[in-house]
């Protein structure tokens, strides 16, 4: 787990703001989720559906793209010895 990193709240209007500091690696104007978790709160971005089934997709098509094997090893199986009380 990394160290945290501190930062303070501030007045945005009639909101209290607090800012991101540049090595967390948010990029500006990302949409995030805060949720309470008793007397924490827990900031997270908000995916974009279209988005995040674009970039599957394309990572799909880019592994049906791979070659497939010439012949595949057949192995034979594997006998767990009988371990009663597990």
């Amino acid at each position: 787990m990394n160290a945290p990193v501190h930062t303070r709240t501030f007045k945005s209007g009639n909101s209290v703001a607090v800012r991101l500091p540049k090595v967390l690696g948010v990029k500006a104007d990302t949409e995030m989720a805060v949720e309470r978790r008793g007397d924490e709160f827990v900031l997270r971005p908000v995916m974009e559906i279209t988005a995040e089934r674009a970039r599957w997709r394309k990572m799909l098509d880019e592994l049906k793209a791979l070659p497939k094997p010439d012949n595949i090893e057949m192995r034979e199986p594997i006998e767990f010895p009988d371990r009663p009380g597990l």
